[in-house]
């Protein structure tokens, strides 16, 4: 991602979105290539982490949500979780999406019929507190009557000295990748600053993975996370890639 200041929106042209993402929770999972294989945008191929693909559970928070440039009411703040895995299209660096949640059905139908992205609406929640010593963000979804939780206790304060590879290799992608419905690579840029994180100090997840992504996941249910994540977050642009 680029390094600089929080660009302004008029340093992108045909910007399609614009947001706050804030207070990212990444849980990180390494799973087997086979079973990413079948979800590979059409000429892309696995970005591996020190030799295997992973899977992260992202949970995090739309704030003030311009579509075209327009605050739509009702549409500018909400919460989402995805599940997502790590791409390369040549030598860009991107990601691909298994499974979105948003609590607005028009929201996730829009996503769906327009970009055929697999976005969904289920109930869900999100709230966060700065205590004395710890920022604690926790995420909820009820799908099918079942209840989904996920939460990070982290430093207050982010890291101001930086990130290290292996964090960097997760959180900082300047590329979205999906499908079209005519089997077309799409493509899509997302811009924004470098994202300091906080320090996660404790975490829980209690997460279906086989009752919300499908039976083919139910062996995320006994993993533990290679790896958990705070990033801040910050203002995003994202602007289609034409041609």
């Amino acid at each position: 991602m680029n390094q600089a200041a929080p660009l302004a929106l008029t340093e992108c042209s045909r910007v399609f979105l614009s947001a706050r993402w804030e207070r990212l929770c990444l849980f990180n999972f390494p799973v087997p290539e086979a079973t990413l294989a079948p979800h590979l945008p059409p000429g892309l191929k696995l970005d591996l982490w020190e030799g295997e693909p992973y899977v992260s559970l992202v949970a995090f928070d739309f704030q003030e949500t311009r579509v075209l440039g327009i605050p739509w009411p009702g549409f500018r703040n909400f919460p989402e979780i995805n599940l997502r895995f790590y791409v390369r299209h040549g030598e860009r660096r991107g990601v691909a999406f298994l499974r979105e949640l948003v609590p607005n059905p028009l929201v996730a139908w829009i996503a769906r019929t327009l970009y055929n992205e697999p976005y969904s609406a289920v109930r869900m929640k999100s709230r966060h507190a700065f205590e004395k010593d710890a920022l604690v963000v926790e995420h909820e979804i009820v799908e099918r009557k079942v209840r989904h939780a996920l939460s990070v206790r982290a430093q207050l304060e982010p890291d101001e000295h930086g990130t290290d590879e292996r964090v960097e290799f997760f959180k900082e992608h300047s590329w979205g990748y999906g499908t079209s419905r005519r089997g077309k690579v799409l493509r899509y840029e997302v811009r924004h600053p470098l994202w300091r994180t906080h320090a996660v100090q404790s975490y829980e997840l209690k997460w279906d993975f086989a009752a919300v992504y499908g039976e083919k996941w139910r062996f995320l249910n006994d993993a533990k996370p290679a790896s958990v994540y705070l990033a801040e977050g910050s203002e995003i642009l994202v602007s289609p890639e034409l041609g």
